[in-house]
Order: C-alpha cells, then sequence, then structure tokens
C-alpha cells in the first residue's frame, strides 16, 4: 500500500488523472480472487490488463494454499486474475493483456511432474524459469481462445533494468545484485516507455501471441514454443 500510494501521488501531480489502487496477494490465490471481484464490480470497462508482479527466490518456499511459492506469483496468480476479468475485456474490446515476462525463461525447470518441486533439489534459476515458462505457454493458449474476440495477448521481457526483485532473499544474494549486478542495469523507465508502447501503439492492435523483448518481436526457447506441453500446462493451471 505504501508503495502504491507513492506511485499514485506521482502520476495525479505529474498528470492529473485519477489513479485508484486495490490490493492483492499473489500469493494468496483467495486475495487475487477477491481483487478481481472489485474490479469487476467498480470497473465497467477493462481496456488494458498488465501481469506485472513477480518474484524470484533462492531458497523454495510453499505458500498457504500448498503451492511453490515463484510458481504461484508468477504464473498461477496472474492466469487466474485474467481468467476472471475475461470476459470483461472481451465487453471492452478493443482490449489488450501484457504478460511481463523475462528472457529468464530460457533457465528451463518446467516439469509438470514436479511443478512443486519436492522431488528435485529447488534452483533458484531453474524455479524461476518454470514459472516463466508457464506463463508464456498458456499465453498461447489464451491467444488461441482469444482469436476474433478483440481482445489480445503477448509477453515481453522488461529488459535488464533497476528493480527491487530478489531483495527478499538473504543478504549474501542481495550484496550480489547490488554491487556485482546492480551497476550493470539500466533505468526502468526504459520498460515503462515499452509497456506504454505494446499497451497503445496501433500498429499493434490485431498482433497477439507473440514474446517481445522490450518492443523487439523475438522467438522464445523451444520449450516455450511446445504446444502440446503448453495444452497439458494449460490443464494443469487450470485444476490447479
Amino acid at each position: 500500500p505504501d508503495k502504491a500510494g507513492s506511485v499514485r501521488r506521482e502520476i495525479v501531480t505529474h498528470t492529473g488523472a485519477p489513479v485508484d489502487i486495490v490490493i492483492a496477494d499473489f500469493s494468496d490465490l483467495a486475495s487475487v480472487r477477491a481483487a478481481a471481484a472489485t474490479l469487476l464490480r467498480d470497473y465497467p470497462r477493462i481496456d488494458v490488463l498488465i501481469n506485472s508482479a513477480g518474484l524470484f527466490s533462492t531458497t523454495r518456499t510453499v505458500t498457504a494454499g500448498g503451492f511453490e511459492t515463484v510458481f504461484c506469483v508468477n504464473h498461477l496468480a496472474p492466469f487466474l486474475l485474467t481468467h476472471l476479468l475475461l470476459e470483461r475485456l472481451k465487453q471492452s474490446a478493443p482490449a489488450r493483456v501484457i504478460q511481463v515476462n523475462s528472457e529468464g525463461h530460457r533457465f528451463g525447470g518446467l516439469d509438470l511432474a514436479d511443478l512443486n518441486w519436492e522431488r528435485r533439489r529447488y534452483n533458484g534459476y531453474r524455479g524461476y524459469g518454470a514459472s516463466k515458462i508457464a506463463q508464456l505457454l498458456t499465453t498461447w493458449e489464451f491467444a488461441d481462445r482469444l482469436r476474433g474476440a478483440g481482445v489480445t495477448i503477448n509477453a515481453m521481457h522488461p529488459g535488464d533494468v533497476r528493480t527491487n526483485i530478489g531483495n527478499n532473499n538473504g543478504p549474501l544474494y542481495r550484496w550480489y545484485q547490488r554491487v556485482l549486478i546492480g551497476p550493470l542495469l539500466k533505468d526502468p523507465a526504459i520498460s515503462g516507455e515499452a509497456l506504454y508502447y505494446l499497451a497503445a501503439a496501433p500498429e499493434l492492435a490485431d498482433v497477439s501471441g507473440r514474446f517481445f523483448h522490450l518492443t523487439v518481436d523475438e522467438k522464445p526457447a523451444a520449450p516455450a514454443l511446445d504446444r502440446a506441453l503448453g495444452r497439458r500446462v494449460w490443464e494443469a493451471s487450470i485444476r490447479l
């Protein structure tokens, strides 16, 4: 709430645009459902949905609902939110959905038989990669189901920019992030400009089911293009 309030004040000061805040904990699917219910109650139109919340963890943790936390936050929660808002997005067409994904999907790690990492030794990079592969695979499935509905859905890597992702980890990781990686990272405003382009550019009105590195149309890693696997991930995500 504090971070959101600060952003709201900045936007209102610079633009005068009205800003409302709805809080959801993406590690708690009941919280996601409650936020979706608020959005559907209060907003007759939803023109753009940007699923941007993300988590990286060096250690395996499990949510109260029994899900590996990174998989829940990065994939299951935005998958559920998008589902719950889908009819409103269709009613608001033309509308756009943007999945803030990552080149980290190339780390791999997706195993449908072990989504919770109960049988394998957890690796933070592969756990992160698994969540991002799952999100990409279901993005293509959403795109197929939305064809002709006036709603597009695309994924994007937000660039190598300086954010607070990973600050939930221990002091060694935070030192590594601050001292070794931080100086190499760029201003996150770059990501904001890319998201603005993907959300508003007229030439992208009919572009759907693509992966962008910032604004460059790019081919994802092979596992993220396996449509047979994608259908299985879709079914597993619906079940979960």
